[in-house]
């Protein structure tokens, strides 16, 4: 009897198993920053895909229709998310991003009155926020902040950028 006990034991210990997390089939999500586009009337799209339950890469698009706001009329680059927290894919995050943005600046000059300048430059920098996620997973919003570096500034330029939103997101 002692050995059926340990057969039936060491079956059931072999038939179950456990995960911290659950399966998650949605990788992707797709997202609008929609307090960034009710402030400044910039539009910025990101996309993120998760690796895991608390890493994810993603990029950043964002164009408007006035060269001469503070972050410029057209941005593209990259960023880097840990989630921290009990909840997967959701959560406090601090993020690694880089920035390739261009735009225009008006400095007034002495000689000639006012100058336009146009400048593309790169700037490197990190970010934190919080995402929140519905139940069924597939709706997220987000409130996040960031401040970068600028490599390649010019003399007009600021040496650092700031980015920040509200943004609501689709996962697939």
């Amino acid at each position: 009897m002692k050995k059926l006990y340990i057969i039936i034991l060491l079956l059931s210990g072999s038939l179950a198993s456990a995960q911290a997390y659950p399966k998650f089939n949605s990788n992707n999500e797709l997202k609008f920053n929609a307090g960034l586009f009710l402030v400044s009337g910039t539009v910025e799209g990101s996309y993120e895909y998760f690796f895991n339950a608390d890493t994810s890469i993603g990029a950043t698009l964002y164009a408007d229709n006035d060269a001469f706001d503070y972050n410029g009329n057209f941005g593209i680059g990259p960023n880097l998310r840990a989630y921290f927290g009990y909840n997967p894919r959701s959560g406090f995050f601090a993020e690694a991003f880089g920035l390739y943005y261009t735009g225009e600046d008006r400095i007034p000059d002495n000689n000639l009155g006012v100058r336009n300048y146009d400048y593309s430059t790169t700037a490197l920098g990190l970010g934190v926020g919080n995402k929140w996620v519905t139940q069924s997973n597939k709706f997220s919003m987000e409130i996040s902040a960031g401040m970068g570096r600028n490599i390649n500034p010019e003399v007009f330029q600021d040496t650092f950028m700031f980015r920040g939103g509200f943004s609501i997101g689709f996962r697939f």
